[in-house]
Formats: structure tokens, C-alpha cells, sequence
């Protein structure tokens, strides 16, 4: 019962409010700005929607994961960058602007990428798991309910009541650091038996995907010719996932703890690496 609870309700209520904290930070410049750095925020996008999971696809091969934790891996692939990534890119002084602008559209697209990701892992990696995939309608209205309506609803107040909005807005990032924190040791504790093995499993795929993604975010940026600020930005965005929600879609929508643990583990290890990133970004030019 306590089990169905965390997953059916804590889980998917913890997401909302963090993406209304994320909502109350965005407004619509922030989505009409791909046709004011198209360059940027397409290369970002292509990063972010086509790269991330193709190469998340090919450590699987490489390291051989168990099918259960590989399917885990691609559900953090298919999820776009959270509100962390704005708030890293803020740190590193990257393009605060360029961030949140990629984080909000990837939200919307990832809407749709996601089941159909996620669908193909299931059907790939393990044997009969035609059974298993996601019902496509019902999760682009889960993940709509939990994402999408929390942003715009955030947008509203920042609209209607910006000094409310303001006010909410430290707060919410405190609350939105705690319930990822929390997700993230729940969703460990529920497979503690396992979580040596998992560990030696996702521990090295996670650093190298997170690894890979950072570079060629920022190497694919200067190579077209982007400014440092956006190559970092891209970076970022390319290599900070929403794990949340990663562990929600496995947890709630596929009720699979397993499938949660690459996300758990990829947080734990994306802080660690973003922690460098910020002292690096702080040391570089502009």
C-alpha cells in the first residue's frame, strides 16, 4: 500500500510541483526564441532528442546491460532537461536565456518522443515485452498532467501575478531540490538488495553517457561556430537530464522499480559532474 502510494500519488504530484517551480520561471519569449538563436536551440534540440538517445542506445550495446535496467537507460534518454539545467547553466554563466528556451521546448516535443522511445526499448530489450509497452494516448496525457499543465499553469501566475510569482520562486527551487532528493533515495532504497549489482551496471554507463553527451554538446556548438556561452549551454542541456521524471515514468506509468534505478543513478552522478562543470564554466570566457 505504502508502495502504491510513493508511486501513484507522491511521485507524479512531486514532478507537477517541480515543473510549476519551473513554470513560474518561463514566459512565451521563451519559446518563440528558436527564431531568434535558430542555429542554437536546432542544434540543441538535435542533441538533446536524436543524439542523447543514440547514444545512450550504443553504451547499452557496448556494456551489455540486463534488459530491465537498458529499457531504464533509454527513459532517461528520451527525458529532456529539467529545471536543473537551467539553474547549472545560470552557475557555469552559460546562456541562461538558451536554456530555458531549449528546456521548454524539449518539454513539449519529449510529450510525444517519449512513448515512442521508451515503446521501442520494451519491444527491443526484452523478450515479449510487446505486453508491456506504454499505451501511447494514455501516457502523452500522463506526462501532459504532470508537465506540460503544471509549466503553463506556472507561466499563468507569472503572468497574472508576477510579484507572487517572484516570491514563489527560491522557494519552489528549494522544494524542487528536496523532492529530488527524496525520489532519488527512495527510488534506491526500493531495489536495496540489488543496488550493488545495478550499480556496477548503470554506475558506468550513466558517467559515460553523461560524459559524452557534455562534449559533444559543447564540441557539435563550436564546431558550427556558436559563442562559448551557448557551447556550454548546449552542453548542458545535452548532458543534464530530468531524472524525475525518468524515475516516474518507470515507477508509475510502467510500475517497474527497476527501470527506475538508471535515473536515480544517473542524478546522483550528474550532480558530480555538474559541480566541475560550474567551476570550469566559471573559469572560462564568454
Amino acid at each position: 500500500m505504502e508502495s502504491n502510494v510513493l508511486t501513484q500519488v507522491f511521485l507524479p504530484l512531486s514532478l507537477a510541483v517541480i515543473m510549476f517551480g519551473m513554470g513560474i520561471t518561463l514566459k512565451p519569449i521563451d519559446f518563440k526564441r528558436i527564431f531568434i538563436f535558430p542555429k542554437a536551440v536546432t542544434l540543441g534540440l538535435v542533441n538533446q532528442l536524436i543524439i542523447l538517445p543514440a547514444i545512450a542506445f550504443g553504451l547499452i550495446q557496448l556494456f551489455g546491460m540486463q534488459p530491465e535496467l537498458a529499457v531504464g537507460m533509454m527513459i532517461l534518454a528520451a527525458c529532456p532537461g529539467g529545471a536543473t539545467s537551467n539553474l547549472i547553466t545560470y552557475l557555469a554563466k552559460g546562456d541562461a536565456a538558451l536554456s530555458v528556451t531549449l528546456t521548454a521546448i524539449a518539454s513539449l516535443v519529449t510529450v510525444i518522443t517519449i512513448p515512442i522511445i521508451v515503446n521501442f526499448s520494451i519491444v527491443y530489450f526484452i523478450p515479449g515485452g510487446e505486453e508491456q509497452q506504454l499505451n501511447v494516448l494514455n501516457t502523452v496525457i500522463a506526462v501532459l498532467f504532470i508537465t506540460i499543465i503544471p509549466v503553463l499553469l506556472g507561466m499563468m501566475v507569472l503572468k497574472k501575478a508576477p510579484l507572487l510569482a517572484g516570491n514563489l520562486e527560491r522557494p519552489f527551487k528549494i522544494i524542487s531540490t528536496v523532492f529530488f532528493v527524496v525520489i532519488v533515495v527512495a527510488a534506491l532504497l526500493k531495489e536495496k538488495e540489488n543496488i550493488v549489482n545495478y550499480f556496477s551496471q548503470v554506475g558506468p554507463v550513466s558517467l559515460a553517457l553523461n560524459l559524452a553527451t557534455l562534449g559533444v554538446g559543447y564540441f557539435s556548438a563550436r564546431f558550427l561556430g556558436l559563442s562559448i556561452k551557448q557551447a556550454k549551454t548546449i552542453s548542458i542541456e545535452s548532458g543534464i537530464q530530468n531524472g524525475t521524471l525518468g524515475i516516474t515514468i518507470g515507477a508509475t506509468l510502467l510500475m517497474n522499480s527497476t527501470m527506475t534505478i538508471p535515473s536515480a543513478v544517473y542524478g546522483l552522478l550528474m550532480f558530480l559532474t555538474s559541480g566541475i562543470l560550474i567551476y570550469v564554466g566559471n573559469k572560462m570566457g564568454d
